[in-house]
């Protein structure tokens, strides 16, 4: 499930596109064959821009609600709640209002968050003793090779990954009401047109009936 359809408003991220619709395509006929690439039967896609999934998390909660009802899933796997991307941030927040809501156990994983240094891969902002490190096989790496291929819209963001291994854990348990508790904000310092703070606002919306 991929919970926004890949493309911003600003035209910085699609112009050599020629628009925001053919970017959307692009990135959907990327997705499509990487989904295949590993086997994966169904592929699904939420109509909320890039960067936009924290203003449509009502919308968002109510399908994935549907979705989980229709397949019954053993586990949900989302981002860490680490201030890299708000949208990443969103899933972390959304997958934990629907395990709560119907009793799945929650899974994350670290994609990136920005220390005073510079930007951190593959690692959680706050380490625990439960994280598995799992390092695929031969055949995994290679299959894991061509889904990243696949990608050529996004081969920039996708240098600094190391494919080799992958950290895996059961859901922290965060402050939503709060910023992730990172040195630095990345899309902040990317200077995108939202805050932690309005994230948080949004997450604050849905937080009550949760905690009621």
């Amino acid at each position: 499930m991929f919970c926004t359809d890949g493309g911003p408003r600003d035209s910085y991220f699609w112009q050599s596109y020629g628009g925001r619709e053919n970017y959307v395509t692009v990135r959907g006929q990327e997705t499509e064959t990487a989904m295949r690439i590993a086997g994966v039967k169904r592929t699904a896609f939420l109509n909320f821009c890039d960067q936009e999934l924290h203003r449509n998390l009502r919308s968002a909660l109510n399908e994935l609600n549907e979705l989980a009802r229709e397949f019954r899933p053993d586990a949900l796997l989302t981002h860490a709640y680490e201030g890299g991307h708000p949208d990443h941030d969103s899933c972390a927040f959304l997958a934990y209002l629907l395990g709560s809501q119907q009793r799945i156990p929650v899974w994350e994983m670290p994609l990136y968050h920005r220390t005073g240094e510079g930007i951190r891969r593959q690692q959680f902002l706050q380490p625990t003793n439960d994280t598995a490190l799992l390092r695929g096989t031969a055949g995994e790496l290679d299959t894991k090779r061509n889904m990243v291929r696949a990608h050529a819209s996004q081969s920039q963001a996708l240098k600094g990954f190391d494919l080799k291994c992958e950290r895996f854990r059961p859901q922290a348990s965060y402050d939503f009401w709060n910023p992730p508790k990172a040195e630095v904000i990345n899309y902040e310092a990317w200077r995108w047109p939202l805050t932690a703070e309005q994230v948080c606002a949004a997450f604050a919306t849905l937080l009550p009936k949760i905690q009621a």
